[in-house]
């Protein structure tokens, strides 16, 4: 099938080596054009290291050019940083065409926001937008155009903006992840999936002292300790607590079951925290002000639990405790501001007109 990347990151390239590897036409889009251009001269190639081994592939097109990028594509893929979905999601809206779907793993409720973009573009185009709970691939690039696959995920549960259009994306999207795709509802459901707002406040807050200290500092090895893993746990079950009010049932994929040895598999299957940790991957340079945990996870993330739960009715003091102290190293206040359901233009509706809005969509 035919696919298009969206972003240079980790993710895309993971995406664009990975989809290229099983044959897949795919077609990488990205806004450096610098960049392009010395990929080009790599002849569009990209290295995948896995437990495969080093493979070489070949992308269809390389491009700062979105419109040639998506033309025809069955599947838009875009990995990239919350942060960066709106200005992105404003240049792929006039091109985007019918039956087209575009997939943001993970996004925070992303998948609305290319949605509203494309709607307040004009584009009436028959269209599905969709996210899920993480990202297909652990991988860190090692290169400009190497990128190293740790994990891949074995679970990946699904929601659609608008559900009306559930079925076909889903099976655009699964054709793309053979046999890893399930339904978790709506675009809310699959925004509450999300992981990383979780898993990684908890890991760059309460490591704060260690993470300046050190010159690097692996946050998923010697960070995750018993008393972490315990807040962990809490702040997922507000989570959890949330999905409940709002009537989203099991499974919730809670994020213990990442770190077990048996019980139900969780996104990435069994055993994915020590590969992760093995792989040295992680072992980095943090940033505390800069960094993506800090910026997406917790700032974006926690601000939109935060909110989505006012409008369940559920308690979320963990999250709000989480957006008071990472404000405060970072020298702002993360209490106001962030993603909000008021700042995406849904604060006016109650829980029964947001449900219609996200099963017909903007119709």
């Amino acid at each position: 099938m035919r696919i298009t990347v969206l972003g240079g990151g980790n993710g895309s390239f993971a995406a664009a080596g990975d989809f290229a590897l099983q044959g897949h036409e795919v077609r990488l889009w990205r806004r450096d054009a610098a960049m392009v251009e010395a990929h080009r001269q790599a002849r569009s190639r990209v290295t995948v290291r896995d437990a495969r081994g080093r493979r070489e592939t070949e992308l269809a097109l390389v491009t700062t050019d979105i419109a040639a990028a998506i033309k025809d594509a069955e599947l838009v893929l875009c990995p990239a940083p919350a942060f960066a979905q709106a200005d992105i999601a404003k240049a792929l809206a006039p091109h985007l065409t019918d039956r087209q779907v575009v997939f943001l793993p993970p996004a925070t409720f992303g998948s609305f926001i290319f949605a509203k973009a494309a709607h307040d573009a004009g584009n009436r185009a028959e269209l599905a937008f969709a996210e899920t709970g993480t990202l297909p691939w652990l991988a860190r690039k090692h290169g400009p155009f190497e990128v190293a696959i740790t994990v891949r995920a074995k679970h990946l549960p699904t929601g659609v903006f608008p559900l009306a259009a559930s079925d076909h994306a889903l099976d655009v999207i699964g054709k793309a992840f053979p046999g890893v795709i399930t339904s978790c509802g709506d675009a809310l459901s699959g925004a509450l999936m999300n992981a990383g707002p979780i898993i990684h406040p908890p890991l760059i807050v309460m490591n704060a002292g260690p993470i300046e200290h050190f010159e690097r500092w692996d946050i998923h090895k010697e960070g995750t300790q018993g008393a972490i893993r315990r807040v962990t746990d809490a702040l997922d079950a507000e989570r959890i607590a949330v999905r409940a009010a709002l009537d989203y049932g099991a499974p919730h994929f809670p994020l213990a079951d990442h770190y077990a040895k048996e019980g139900p598999e969780w996104m990435y299957g069994r055993g994915s925290h020590d590969r992760l940790t093995d792989s040295g991957d992680w072992r980095e340079r943090i940033v505390l002000r800069e960094h993506r945990y800090m910026r997406e996870d917790l700032r974006v993330g926690l601000s939109f639990l935060t909110s989505v739960a006012r409008l369940a009715g559920a308690a979320t003091p963990l999250a709000t405790a989480f957006l008071a102290i990472g404000g405060a190293i970072c020298g702002g206040n993360f209490l106001e501001g962030g993603r909000t359901l008021a700042g995406l233009g849904l604060g006016d509706l109650d829980r029964d007109a947001l449900q219609r809005l996200l099963k017909g969509g903007f119709a």
